[in-house]
């Protein structure tokens, strides 16, 4: 899936714009210097950093607006702050340890549009700007078939003052960009398994007792690549998991925990590199250290995340309590002579199983892999859908795990996804239980 993706890695970067008093020609007399042009002497209150805000749109992530540091400024006038005030330009370069042959790092180097500015409560100006080029906080490389974190460097001018209560001019001296705030993103801790399986893990606030585990498995887009297994990917190039940490689904599951495990590389490595096991591991510490119940582990996952799924689930067919596995990668258009082993999907029998695929994807084929597993499978569930829309957007027929994401399949009796996966429980032989 191509989706543009961006770093956290962005404090001590610096973006420079002197802005200086400039004296009136007109009248020359000292004491009436024009602050670019304004009536009033500016006050210059020296260097003010700036965070990048991100939000998880389905596309991927985007920098949607930048948030200027100005709360040690009183009394600023909220008329005054217009968004033609201020000029913003982003450059979006490759990490480290990419190497795609192309003649520079630089992925995009643009203005970005400033639509609105306004003051936030804690009295720091909020830049809003346009979608499009140059908004995304990641790249995909399309000859890895993997999404990377860009190194974003911002620099923001000030192109005309902010005037005070008092009828004084402000003039920033010095922006300096400081870190990429996503509280979505940012709500999940970042973790490594004793045997070096990287994961981001979402805790659920305020909850009592033992609580779910709903466990992410991301598609081949967001692997890691051999000296880059950056452990964001996962959380930034779709909603995926973050779904599963909105009020609405903690609502739903009472409070759980979300896991997110970035593979190295690929999940189709999973024989030579154990991942089967190594994702077990990850289940078992985590439920060591925090309060789990055993009886309600869920997996989810998209493409070749719906194909690990079900293939750990079918390895472990006693220890989850559901599995939605969404255009699971067990065969596909490029290579039809591939297709998981019938054997091995058809030990998803004793799990509470739903598929969910868009009959228009263009990568997996979903009446051969999704149809064709649902059949394997008695008692599954499944949706189908024409193509894939939300929000006014149509986008790729791969991407059917936006509709997971948020909560939109439904079961004949008007259950919700998110309703039935809560719904699951195993009892303590590790046999399904009925719904709760």
């Amino acid at each position: 899936m191509k989706l543009v993706r961006a770093a956290s890695v962005l404090a001590g970067t610096t973006a420079l714009l002197l802005a200086t008093a400039v004296p009136s020609g007109a009248h020359g007399s000292p004491g009436h210097g024009h602050g670019l042009g304004h009536g009033h002497d500016p006050f210059d209150p020296g260097t003010v950093s700036f965070t990048l805000d991100g939000t998880v749109l389905d596309a991927g992530e985007q920098v949607t607006s930048v948030t200027l540091d100005l709360d040690r400024l009183p009394g600023i006038r909220a008329a005054s702050v217009e968004p033609s005030a201020f000029s913003v330009r982003a450059v979006g370069s490759l990490p480290d340890g990419v190497a795609t042959g192309a003649p520079s790092d630089v992925v995009f180097d643009v203005e970005r549009e400033v639509t609105d500015a306004d003051i936030t409560r804690d009295g720091s100006v909020r830049l809003l700007l346009a979608s499009g080029t140059g908004a995304g906080t990641l790249q995909y490389l399309g000859a890895e078939g993997r999404n990377v974190l860009l190194d974003l460097d911002y620099t923001i001018t000030q192109d005309e003052p902010i005037e005070l209560r008092n009828g004084r001019d402000v003039v920033i001296e010095e922006f300096r960009q400081g870190d990429l705030v996503d509280p979505e993103v940012d709500a999940f801790s970042s973790d490594v398994t004793s045997d070096g399986l990287k994961y981001r893990l979402y805790e659920p606030r305020r909850a009592r007792g033992d609580r779910p585990l709903v466990v992410w498995l991301h598609g081949n887009g967001e692997g890691g690549l051999p000296g880059l297994y950056q452990n964001e990917a996962q959380l930034r190039a779709n909603r995926g998991a973050l779904g599963f940490t909105t009020p609405e689904a903690q609502r739903i599951f009472g409070g759980a925990y979300v896991v997110a495990p970035q593979v190295p590389d690929t999940w189709y490595n999973a024989d030579e590199a154990g991942y089967r096991e190594k994702l077990r591991a990850l289940v078992e510490e985590l439920s060591a250290e925090h309060d789990i119940d055993q009886s309600r582990i869920h997996v989810a996952g998209a493409s070749a995340g719906g194909l690990m799924s079900i293939e750990l689930v079918a390895a472990y067919p006693a220890t989850f309590a559901s599995l939605v596995s969404v255009a699971p990668a067990i065969t596909l258009n490029r290579d039809p002579s591939y297709r998981t082993d019938a054997e091995e999907v058809s030990r998803l029998a004793d799990t509470p199983t739903w598929f969910i695929h868009s009959r228009d994807d263009g990568t997996v084929p979903f009446d051969r892999a999704t149809v064709w597993a649902h059949e394997l499978v008695p008692g599954s569930l499944i949706t189908l859908y024409d193509s894939v829309e939300w929000g006014g957007q149509t986008y790729s027929g791969h991407w059917s795990w936006i509709y997971l994401a948020r909560n939109a399949p439904t079961a004949d009796d008007g259950t919700s996804v998110w309703e039935w996966m809560s719904q699951q429980v195993r009892d303590g032989e590790g046999d399904t239980a009925a719904s709760r």
